[in-house]
C-alpha cells in the first residue's frame, strides 16, 4: 500500500507565499511523474503542474513564473512553491503520483489535499 501525505496549507496574505509537501510512504519500488491539482469552490479540478522522475516540469499557463514544482526522490517527496499568491488561488490543492509498488503494480495514487486560502 501506498499513501502520499500532505503538508503546508494554511492561511496567507496576497502577495505572499506558501510551500506545500507531498510525501510518499508505503511499500514503493519507484515513483514516476507526480503532480499537483487545484480545486476552488464551485468549480472543477484543475491542473497545476506535473513533474517527471528525472525533473522533467509542465506548469498550467495560470501558474507560470510565479509557482515552482520540485521534488526529493530521495526522502519521496514533491513540493508546490507558490509566490506571488492572488485571491483566485485559493482551492484544496491535491498531489498525485504514479507508484510502482514492491509488487510491481503501478498505479495513480492521491493525497488527501490541504485547503490554501489567500486572503488580507
Amino acid at each position: 500500500q501506498v499513501q502520499l501525505v500532505e503538508s503546508g496549507g494554511g492561511l496567507v496574505q496576497p502577495g505572499g507565499s506558501l510551500r506545500l509537501s507531498c510525501a510518499a510512504s508505503g511499500r514503493i519500488f519507484s515513483i514516476n511523474r507526480m503532480g499537483w491539482y487545484r480545486q476552488a469552490p464551485g468549480e472543477q479540478r484543475e491542473l497545476v503542474g506535473t513533474i517527471t522522475s528525472t525533473g522533467s516540469i509542465n506548469y498550467a499557463d495560470s501558474v507560470k513564473g510565479r509557482f515552482t514544482i520540485s521534488r526529493d526522490n530521495g526522502k519521496n517527496t514533491m513540493y508546490l512553491q507558490m509566490n506571488s499568491l492572488k485571491p483566485v488561488a485559493t482551492a484544496v490543492y491535491s498531489c498525485t503520483a504514479v507508484v510502482t509498488g514492491r509488487n510491481y503494480t503501478t498505479l495513480p495514487y492521491w493525497g488527501k489535499g490541504p485547503l490554501v486560502t489567500v486572503s488580507s
